[in-house]
């Protein structure tokens, strides 16, 4: 493809994104102080409840812990386990909010150039910011670029399994680059809100799509790939 026709299209889908990001942060929550950064422990656990479906969701429970700290770098375990499902990957972070190696729309492995803005501390209503970020997908293993666009909506009260939360909303919409010849690209449409009290995220509310080049419908019927939930069960802080 042209250079030109490229900028062109990159444009275009950072535009369309920014406006359904606008559009699906109408429901803006209430206003309040920034959230600052937090600073992270060796020992800093989250557990979550989570699922993901329809009719027959798949369940599991996910914890998150901090394995490693040190200048310019945070890891971070990820382990899985559910009747169907039993993965470990590892995380790491240059700063909080910055990241180096994660996931963006499932459990995958993605090493970012330059780090992924998956926050922008600190975190204040109506904050907004657009990345395009070069990654490798090792779980696929191709190289490519994905459209990261965030909204910080604004506080709300919060109920999860682990209590209620003064928590900042995010609306996360991405575009990321596993189109091929017979599907076009999966866009991601996030909900997520982040509690300083327990320095992470207490809940999720995950919806992805993507559309068909081909067939009866002739693409326009998207197929939804995620739906999914996920809450803060525990959280137990580390030593300092």
């Amino acid at each position: 493809m042209p250079i030109r026709s490229r900028l062109l299209q990159s444009s275009l889908v950072a535009a369309l994104l920014a406006a359904l990001a606008g559009c699906v942060g109408l429901d803006s929550g209430g206003s309040g102080p920034a959230a600052d950064a937090p600073s992270y422990r060796v020992g800093d656990r989250w557990v979550y409840r989570a699922m993901d479906g329809f009719r027959s969701p798949v369940v599991w429970d996910e914890t998150r812990e901090v394995v490693a700290t040190g200048t310019g770098r945070t890891t971070v375990r990820i382990a899985q386990k559910g009747p169907s499902v039993d993965s470990v990957r590892t995380e790491q972070w240059s700063a909080p909010g910055l990241v180096l190696v994660g996931a963006v729309y499932d459990d995958e492995t993605r090493r970012f150039t330059p780090a992924l803005e998956r926050y922008r501390f600190p975190l204040s209503s109506g904050q907004s910011w657009n990345q395009w970020v070069d990654n490798y997908d090792e779980t696929a293993q191709k190289q490519g670029r994905i459209n990261h666009f965030v909204r910080v909506r604004g506080w709300e009260k919060i109920v999860t399994p682990a209590g209620t939360f003064d928590a900042i909303a995010l609306r996360v919409t991405a575009r990321l680059d596993d189109e091929e010849f017979w599907r076009e690209a999966t866009t991601c449409n996030y909900l997520v809100w982040y509690a300083p009290a327990v320095r992470g995220i207490v809940r999720e509310e995950k919806e992805a799509q993507y559309r068909e080049k081909f067939g009866a419908m002739d693409g326009l019927a998207a197929i939804r790939s995620q739906h999914a939930l996920i809450e803060l069960v525990a959280f137990k802080p580390g030593k300092s």
